[in-house]
């Protein structure tokens, strides 16, 4: 974990920021064995509680992490004194993985600009790209995520999913539940009052409603496909995803709604090949959060985000 020193703290203050659950004898090995680092300079015991001054340049490292190759190139968007609107590309996790630690979105705007205690104020999947919000330090996290209902007036996306729907707006209202019997276990499903009451081990089964409204439709790789916009009612994981899905248009590259789901389960066992990816239309599913619509005091804020990935559609 490298980056740049923003605010006067403590060398130790900083480390334990980045290190969540480590404890004391981490700490401590960490000075021992040279994986503490202030420009450039190896830090030892001694220099626990040295104090760090804007502009230096500190270091944590972590013998044998391996981290997954994502895409790092994440913008700024928009700004006041509280929050940011950030643009996340696709395939970068918004937080640490099993595998990416040093490679994250909060991670990447801790490290690269002045807040260094900056908090995501809701999450995008891996795969998905587009619009993030942030608050820009633990107060302001605090603060609006009690309120997140009434600062968020509105949220869209645009996917292009597989197929023509024979409909132009339609309007998605289901139950999205876990099941205990699912191979995939991050995977939900839309069920009906009917199926809650028949089947009593649905997980958690949460109301969930979706506004689609076609917006263009071509062929790619000799398969019909259907720009669709996607503004949320409610806010549920994989919610977009899964009632495309059950509409019979999933999304193009979702490796989870596709296929029954084949390559997810392919991909546990064994990296994707070219023509897993081919068949999949996308190296990642081609979901993108567009627009926000935000409240801030009384004031109407719209912002927009046309940073399409790489594998988008034209």
């Amino acid at each position: 974990m490298e980056g740049q020193v923003f605010e006067s703290q403590p060398l130790k203050t900083l480390w334990f920021h980045w290190h969540l659950q480590a404890a004391e004898s981490d700490w401590q090995q960490a000075l021992a064995c040279g994986h503490v680092r202030l420009d450039e300079s190896p830090q030892t015991s001694r220099d626990a509680d040295r104090m760090l001054v804007p502009g230096q340049r500190y270091g944590f490292f972590k013998p044998g992490h391996d981290e997954a190759p994502v895409d790092t190139d994440w913008k700024l968007l928009w700004q006041n004194h509280e929050l940011m609107a950030v643009h996340k590309p696709a395939r970068l996790p918004v937080s640490r993985t099993t595998r990416n630690v040093h490679h994250t979105l909060i991670s990447l705007v801790r490290r690269y600009t002045q807040y260094t205690d900056a908090h995501l104020l809701h999450r995008l999947d891996a795969e998905t790209s587009g619009l993030m919000l942030l608050a820009k330090n633990s107060h302001c996290d605090r603060k609006w995520k009690k309120r997140l209902h009434k600062l968020l007036v509105s949220k869209r996306y645009r996917a292009w999913v597989w197929g023509q729907p024979g409909w132009q707006e339609q309007t998605a209202s289901c139950y999205l539940a876990e099941h205990p019997e699912s191979p995939i276990r991050s995977r939900v499903f839309c069920v009906t009052d009917e199926q809650i009451q028949q089947q009593g081990d649905w997980i958690k089964p949460k109301l969930s409603q979706t506004r689609f409204r076609v917006l263009d439709q071509a062929c790619f790789k000799g398969q019909p496909v259907t720009l669709v916009e996607c503004e949320l009612l409610t806010g549920r994981r994989h919610q977009i995803r899964t009632q495309l899905a059950a509409l019979g248009h999933p999304i193009v590259g979702d490796k989870i709604y596709s296929f029954g789901g084949f390559f997810y389960l392919r991909r546990l066992k064994q990296d994707l090949v070219e023509a897993d990816y081919a068949q999949l239309g996308a190296a990642h599913q081609l979901l993108h959060a567009s627009d926000l619509v935000l409240n801030v005091y009384g004031e109407r804020i719209e912002i927009a985000n046309s940073e399409w990935p790489k594998d988008w559609i034209s």
